[in-house]
């Protein structure tokens, strides 16, 4: 008897699976995901909205992480992004001023609010053993 070679099928190939991984979509992904965080990580910085007065004075160097107190028009007083009163604040600047050696601390404070409000409040951080206090304003040259 002759050996009669086997058929598998009529136009059929044999399926091998592809050892490959196409990773070309993945990395376009990744890159628009960069890019969207990279445009909108500057926007997220501060959320308190408050109207800067302009000022022309050469920028401050960069200091580490400064703690900013914000004053609205209406008067209330913010660090970082949480509302509360002066006597508060003197409080949780007292207790960071124990992990943080001498913190640095900016005052923002919008433009239609007394003077008299955004010196009270920078009052209140200096007599609290603050020395390093400074201002923020928006740059005035236009």
């Amino acid at each position: 008897m002759a050996a009669v070679p086997l058929r598998r099928g009529r136009g059929r190939r044999s399926y091998q699976p592809m050892s490959e991984i196409n990773v070309t979509p993945f990395v376009d992904v990744m890159l628009v995901l960069l890019v969207i965080f990279m445009v909108t990580a500057p926007l997220l910085t501060v959320a308190v909205p408050v109207d800067l007065p302009k000022a022309k004075a050469a920028a401050v160097g960069k200091p580490d992480k400064p703690l900013i107190v914000s004053v609205r028009a209406d008067g209330t007083v913010f660090l970082q992004e949480t509302q509360m009163d002066t006597a508060t604040l003197i409080a949780r600047l007292k207790a960071i001023a124990l992990v943080r050696d001498n913190p640095r601390i900016f005052v923002r404070g919008d433009k239609t609010v007394p003077y008299g409000r955004v010196m009270q409040v920078m009052s209140s951080i200096s007599t609290a053993g603050f020395p390093k206090v400074g201002l923020i304003a928006e740059d005035g040259s236009d």
